[in-house]
């Protein structure tokens, strides 16, 4: 099979996941006290106010009809409105989403880099191998949230070497074209802006990225022994290649799948990480967005929020897979 109808056929299974997650959030949305019709006139509009609208709405209508109008909203992209905010659910997913995934991203990236750094140190057996998996073990044996207010407590409070909330300290900072402070500070030419966006981030990234990164580093290191002992690892030390040579060019190839696949997993852990890390940061994502939302039972806005980490979670699985795909031709077959 190409990787083309491979990847096709991956993003067909999609589907029905997808078509499922949004009938559990349609289901919980349905039985939520929350009256989306309440929600939008406020509390000061009659009953015939709200059950005139309820109508225009289609909230009086059958289930499946309701849902069909459901599916078609998410097209169109209608989330419905927040009853906290009085506002589009899509429109405060625009504003914070971006954050979100700007974190996310640098905590993905950390993720690989410190699991790949452990996997390769501890396979390869390389000097202070053993105090890097120690550290790491050790950091993610506590919980994320801990993590992160320990972190608050050692560099923020401790050391005033990191700030402990929000994305940036500067009023002006750029929010345009990407919505990523990143990009678009280096995009304008503010390389002081883009050092004050990177020691906000770097703090919350790691406290998401230590516990996937150790889960990574287990796996890529089993898969590394296991590569070693191959034939042609051993045809290659019968050329003499270097250990290092033979682990990185021959090994890590070879041993690519498991961790990749582990990746896939962690990332739901790291979607929810990213949750708990913004409410403790006070970071301006979707998290802090759903957290304060749950207190008042603004449920538009929870479901809203599930949908988004549902859809992403699916959305990376699959990207996964067709880089498991790339890695190892054999899974295509």
């Amino acid at each position: 099979m190409s990787l083309l109808l491979f990847t096709i056929k991956r993003l067909a299974l999609m589907i029905p996941v997808l078509l499922f997650l949004t009938a559990v959030i349609f289901i919980l949305n349905s039985v939520s006290p929350i009256d989306p019709a309440r929600a939008v006139l406020g509390n000061a509009a009659s009953d015939e106010q709200v059950e005139e609208l309820r109508e225009e709405m289609g909230l009086n209508d059958p289930l499946p009809t309701q849902y069909v109008d459901y599916l078609q909203g998410i097209l169109e992209g209608d989330l419905g409105t927040s009853a906290r905010l009085a506002q589009p659910v899509t429109e405060g997913l625009t504003e914070a989403f971006p954050n979100t995934l700007e974190l996310a991203a640098v905590a993905l990236v950390l993720t690989v880099v410190f699991g790949t750094l452990m996997g390769l140190a501890t396979a390869g057996g390389w000097r202070g191998a053993k105090i890097l998996r120690a550290i790491m073990v050790s950091g993610a044996s506590a919980p994320t949230f801990l993590l992160g207010i320990a972190g608050i407590l050692i560099f923020f409070s401790a050391l005033d070497w990191l700030p402990a909330s929000g994305t940036t300290s500067y009023d002006n900072a750029p929010d345009g074209p990407t919505g990523f402070l990143l990009v678009d500070s280096l995009i304008a030419g503010e390389p002081a802006i883009w050092w004050d966006g990177f020691k906000h981030i770097i703090m919350p990234a790691i406290a998401i990225a230590l516990i996937p990164a150790v889960a990574v580093g287990r796996t890529l290191r089993s898969s590394l022994i296991t590569a070693l002992g191959s034939d042609y690892v051993r045809t290659a030390r019968s050329k003499g290649l270097t250990e290092r040579q033979i682990l990185v060019r021959h090994g890590l190839r070879n041993a690519v799948g498991p961790p990749l696949s582990m990746l896939g997993l962690q990332s739901g852990l790291m979607l929810s990480g990213v949750v708990v890390v913004e409410l403790v940061f006070a970071w301006p994502g979707i998290g802090l967005y759903a957290a304060q939302a749950i207190p008042v039972a603004d449920f538009p806005v929870i479901a809203g929020v599930a949908l988004v980490i549902g859809v992403a979670y699916v959305v990376i699985n699959a990207i996964v897979d067709v880089l498991q795909a790339i890695a190892d031709p054999r899974i295509r077959l």
